[in-house]
């Protein structure tokens, strides 16, 4: 019994964790569509952006002693990747 729910704790971990890789994805591209560039978003720029993102909000995720745990705790984290793009966004123009 006790393998299982901790198999079950790794999964979820895990989906959790990509769930953040791709939000921070999406949050670097849609920082980039914001600026009046005729190139568009460059791949490597947004690869660039994306990954301190990743990592701050990883860091957030996994070493924070946060009382909020499950679906909670991973929203407090995308949150905090919202307001780390949006900052870069006003602190960039």
């Amino acid at each position: 019994m006790t393998g299982n729910a901790a198999n079950l704790y790794y999964k979820s971990k895990t989906v959790s964790l990509i769930i953040l890789a791709i939000t921070a994805v999406i949050f670097s591209r849609m920082l980039f569509v914001f600026f009046n560039d005729l190139e568009g978003p460059n791949p490597i720029i947004i690869a660039a952006v994306t990954v301190p993102v990743y990592l701050l909000s990883l860091t957030v995720y996994l070493f924070t002693p946060v009382k909020i745990t499950g679906i909670g705790r991973l929203l407090v984290v995308i949150g905090i990747q919202i307001l780390l793009v949006a900052g870069v966004y006003f602190f960039m123009r």
